[in-house]
Order: C-alpha cells, then sequence, then structure tokens
C-alpha cells in the first residue's frame, strides 16, 4: 500500500488531533451537549490542521493553525466542564486534558 502523499500526513500535530479525536468519541460523556461540542470541535481542530498544511504562504498557515489551537482548546473545555459536573470521569478529563494541551503547545509552534 502507498505511503500517504498529503501534507497533513507528515506533521505530527495531525497525528496528535487524530488521536484527540478517537479519545473524545471513545471517553463517557453523559450530558449531549458537553459530549457534542467536545466532538465537534475536536473534529474541527483536525480539519483546520489539514487545512493549514495544505496552505502554502506562512501567514494563511498560521491563521489557520491559530484557528485549530482555539477549536482544541474549546475540546478541552467542554470535556473539563462535563468534568465539573460529574458528566465524565475525572480519569478521562485528565487524559484529554493531558493530550490537548500537548496538541496546543505544538499548534502555537506552528502559528
Amino acid at each position: 500500500m502507498p505511503q500517504p502523499s498529503l501534507p497533513h500526513h507528515r506533521l505530527l500535530a495531525w497525528h496528535l488531533a487524530a488521536e484527540l479525536v478517537r479519545l473524545v468519541n471513545d471517553i463517557r460523556i453523559s450530558d449531549a451537549e458537553d459530549r457534542r461540542e467536545a466532538r465537534r470541535a475536536a473534529k474541527s481542530c483536525a480539519r483546520n490542521v489539514a487545512e493549514g498544511a495544505g496552505r502554502t504562504s506562512r501567514a494563511d498557515k498560521a491563521r489557520v493553525y491559530a484557528i485549530a489551537r482555539g477549536e482544541c482548546g474549546e475540546c478541552v473545555a467542554s470535556v473539563e466542564l462535563a468534568g465539573a459536573t460529574g458528566a465524565c470521569a475525572a480519569g478521562d478529563v485528565a487524559r484529554v486534558t493531558e493530550l490537548g494541551s500537548r496538541l496546543s503547545a505544538m499548534l502555537y509552534r506552528l502559528s
């Protein structure tokens, strides 16, 4: 099978964002609104990372990576809010927060 050839496949940020999508999808969040927002924001973050990788100008890349960073923060905040209301286990909140922090730092450097 040929290796992926799209620009985002070469970015560690893309792989972390995809991991965040999987993690948020796998954990239990009993509050429907927090669950929906966390999943939406995680996917939006990953999509923006892919979009930024495909942009050619430095300014355009920076703008899209900054949007991805904002979506990452929104994802983590949604899970943290679910944890604060008892709708998500503390261990799951910690896992999402750790991964989100790593990804956010990486996106900061890219933007």
